[in-house]
């Protein structure tokens, strides 16, 4: 199970990069005059955000050097979204320069996982075969759908192939070998 969205390596990464951020959500707009950020989020644990002391803002979570820090001030949920305050930000105008940008927590800073659970990007670039032993390709990115996320398969003899998380089918990660071992239903395979 995922721990967080990520976006898998838009930004010209190779599957093998690790980024310095991970993404908690995308800035949307300010929200009022003070200088709040209404925050659409992508965490799966967004009631962890309230427990942070640093956040960071920027475009691409693999660039260490373009994202900035901040305190955080106060987080409060409002119609479905976060809205949060950072020190140094206190109008409408500082909260602006930061639309569409992403709300980020250093890597290292990040909670725990639990046992089975797993950032996106570790996925990238993981082998992915049956549980008769046939190669499939490469996992080139992760689709999420909201009721569970589909690893794209590439570069095996079979073509792209789309292969659903979900327990009938997923039936080990092993992150360490950069492994999966699925158990293809019923014409989940191309011929």
């Amino acid at each position: 199970m995922p721990a967080s969205a990520q976006p898998s390596h838009e930004a010209g990464q190779t599957p093998a990069s690790v980024p310095s951020f991970l993404i908690l959500g995308r800035i949307a707009r300010p929200h009022g005059v003070r200088g709040e950020i209404n925050v659409q989020i992508v965490t799966a644990y967004p009631e962890r955000i309230s427990d942070l002391e640093q956040v960071y803002i920027g475009r691409d979570p693999y660039d260490a050097s373009g994202a900035t820090a901040f305190t955080l001030s106060g987080v409060r949920r409002h119609r479905g979204a976060v809205l949060i305050r950072l020190e140094g930000i206190t109008t409408r105008e500082d909260a602006e320069r930061y639309r569409d940008q992403f709300l980020m927590v250093a890597l290292d800073n990040a909670v725990p996982l639990e046992e089975g659970e797993y950032y996106l990007f570790e996925i990238i670039g993981a082998v992915v075969v049956t549980d008769q032993g046939e190669t499939l390709g490469r996992v080139s990115d992760v689709l999420e759908t909201g009721a569970n996320d589909v690893f794209v398969v590439t570069g095996g003899t079979r073509g792209e192939v789309l292969i659903p998380d979900i327990p009938e089918v997923v039936q080990d990660i092993d992150l360490e070998q950069k492994r999966i071992t699925i158990t293809p239903l019923p014409g989940l395979l191309p011929d």
